[in-house]
């Protein structure tokens, strides 16, 4: 019995599993064709968004987003190489070794488009049959 649970656990995660990753590759695949982002520059700029006074320090972006430092940074110098204005760098005036990134209003304005494009992609993956069905039988079998 406590085989075919085990088994059970196993199959719903990687079922959950599956289903992040398709909306994941969609997410990525439509942030980039309408609005010319990856999907962490999107988290990026959400984050930004979120944070008071629409800045965070390089370590704080990089945390919440799950990159290496030198990910972030190269991220960041993406974002800068590209010209769009979306991001500025600076340095922290209490701590010199710290960076912040801050949101420009070219990266509000940038992520209230993309936000668009995000959730509408959001809400046709979640309402297609078999993800809900999928869904609907995790948590049947997570609640018996």
């Amino acid at each position: 019995m406590e085989l075919n649970q085990n088994r059970q656990l196993i199959t719903n995660w990687l079922t959950l599993s599956n289903i992040q990753m398709n909306i994941s590759n969609e997410l990525e695949c439509v942030l980039q064709q309408h609005h010319q982002l990856a999907l962490n520059e999107f988290y990026v700029l959400l984050y930004l968004s979120q944070a008071p006074e629409k800045k965070l320090k390089l370590q704080q972006l990089q945390n919440m987003v799950g990159l290496s430092q030198s990910a972030m940074s190269r991220l960041v110098s993406r974002f800068e190489a590209k010209g769009c204005g979306t991001l500025r760098r600076h340095i922290c005036g209490d701590d010199r070794r710290a960076i912040y990134t801050s949101l420009t209003e070219e990266g509000e304005e940038k992520l209230k488009k993309a936000f668009v494009t995000f959730n509408e992609t959001l809400k046709k993956a979640f309402s297609k049959e078999l993800v809900q069905e999928e869904l609907e039988r995790i948590i049947h079998q997570i609640n018996e």
